[in-house]
């Protein structure tokens, strides 16, 4: 496992239905079979995988993993002294061979066998690696057993069938959507991808290729579907949406339900390191829970519960550590731990973010370095963010702790309005009986744009950053 096996029985049972299309470029089951089997023999024991999306990078990709080898995939985007230094350290940390840690070299590990095959369930065939841009990136390792463990779980959740055809914009070197292929080369089922995220392309191929599932993230949603209306194009025949990354606030989720009217929008909580924890999905017509920090109920295979930093379980209703137990969890890192980064309790592993459960529902709200502290009250900015979108008028809204010498922090908020213009006095009362007042913004902004890092991350830093300078991007509001 986790794909090869399966890969080998498609190609042999419909060589010639397609298994991967790229900016529309397809290739046949038996095609991904032959080139990839093409190719193992002169695979490393370790790959680093550094390519824009292609048909290609899903042929390099089953190299890389077959027999007992590994791959590290990095983001072309990454500078190259990044890059090079993430490959130097993975040349330090791999199995001996003798030759380099490269995707084109030839050295192999003494027994890696030649043929496109399964290494046994155990091994180690994924570094994973935290996002980063300036400084090396967290890695871990994942085994075999626990993608294949994770396909089973997610397949049976989603309901992904053969006959889907799954749409996955983004970049394949990002984790949901490298997941997504190895996903479909799992399950049998149709993948496509662009070469870089476009929505004209996008909604090119949901009409024309006959797209029945999306999966991508929130900012991605909210193009589709707003565009999408605008535009008239047909989403009809999507029955279901897969969003990672943050939970959907009220905007998007409107649109998507308006764009793609048959379609079931999941939402999910997840890690890198730890898998799927918990999600829900919506169905065509179900009424929607505004501002709520609900994420859903644990995924098929996964416990959840709520520890304190002693491991001892906290009563329902108080928050703590998310910890959960599952045969999906990573291997653990090979470096850039710093003991807070994936914590065990006696088989019970958490990253660090907080949240507590609720009539079996787990509710986020986020790591504690976001936390803030406000007069001995502690409010985790994501319980605001989602208050403050729910609100009408408000696209999306990003909140912060400020300095403040009185309470330690105060809580200020800024948001981007959907239309028009938007008031404090709105703000206010639209949040009145959504939060606590020790848990309100104390200032509100008005915003021209979101806050983002260059990966597209809300950077709450950012916003304080803004205030401090009065950039042009940020208005107070009276």
């Amino acid at each position: 496992m986790p794909f090869l096996d399966r890969l080998q029985r498609w190609a042999a049972d419909r060589p010639d239905d397609t298994a991967v299309v790229v900016a529309g470029t397809h290739l046949s089951w038996s095609g991904l079979r032959d080139r990839a089997a093409a190719l193992v023999p002169a695979a490393p024991a370790v790959t680093v995988l550094s390519e824009q999306n292609s048909t290609g990078f899903a042929v390099a990709f089953a190299a890389a993993v077959a027999g007992e080898r590994q791959c590290a995939v990095l983001d072309p985007a990454w500078p190259r002294q990044l890059q090079d230094a993430i490959t130097a350290r993975i040349a330090g940390t791999a199995p001996a061979g003798p030759g380099p840690v490269d995707s084109q070299a030839d050295g192999l590990v003494d027994g890696l066998v030649d043929g496109l095959v399964d290494g046994p369930r155990g091994t180690s065939f994924l570094i994973g690696l935290t996002s980063g841009t300036t400084s090396v990136p967290k890695a871990f390792t994942r085994s075999r057993r626990s993608w294949q463990e994770s396909f089973d779980a997610s397949i049976e959740f989603f309901g992904l069938t053969r006959e889907d055809k799954t749409l996955a914009p983004g970049p394949l070197a990002a984790s949901l959507n490298l997941y997504a292929l190895a996903e479909c080369l799992y399950a049998g089922a149709e993948f496509h991808t662009l070469a870089q995220f476009d929505v004209g392309a996008a909604h090119a191929a949901v009409v024309h290729d006959g797209i029945t599932r999306l999966v991508l993230v929130p900012t991605m949603l909210r193009l589709l579907s707003e565009r999408g209306l605008a535009g008239g194009v047909d989403a009809s025949g999507i029955r279901s949406i897969i969003c990672a990354g943050s939970k959907l606030d009220a905007r998007t989720l409107e649109a998507a339900r308006r764009w793609a009217p048959n379609a079931t929008i999941f939402e999910y909580y997840g890690a890198s390191e730890l898998s799927f924890v918990s999600g829900a999905g919506l169905r065509p017509g179900e009424p929607v829970a505004p501002g709520g920090t609900g994420i859903g109920k644990p995924f098929p295979g996964v416990d959840i519960r709520i520890l304190d930093d002693a491991g001892a379980e906290l009563p329902e209703g108080r928050d703590g550590n998310i910890c959960v137990r599952s045969r999906m969890v990573s291997n653990g890192y090979l470096w850039g731990d710093d003991g807070q980064a994936l914590r065990c309790f006696d088989d019970w592993y958490t990253v660090g973010d907080q949240g507590y459960v609720a009539g079996g529902v787990l509710h986020m709200l986020g790591r504690r370095s976001d936390m803030i502290v406000t007069a001995g009250t502690n409010v985790y900015p994501h319980e605001v963010e989602m208050a403050l979108a729910s609100v009408p008028g408000v696209a999306a809204a990003v909140a912060a702790g400020m300095a403040d010498d009185l309470r330690g922090q105060r809580v200020v908020a800024g948001v981007v309005p959907s239309h028009g213009a938007v008031t404090a006095t709105q703000l206010k009362a639209g949040i009145e009986d959504m939060l606590a007042r020790n848990k309100r913004p104390l200032e509100y902004f008005a915003l021209t744009e979101l806050p983002l890092t260059d990966r597209g991350k809300i950077s709450r830093q950012l916003l304080l950053d803004w205030v401090d300078r009065g950039d042009a991007r940020i208005r107070r509001l009276g």
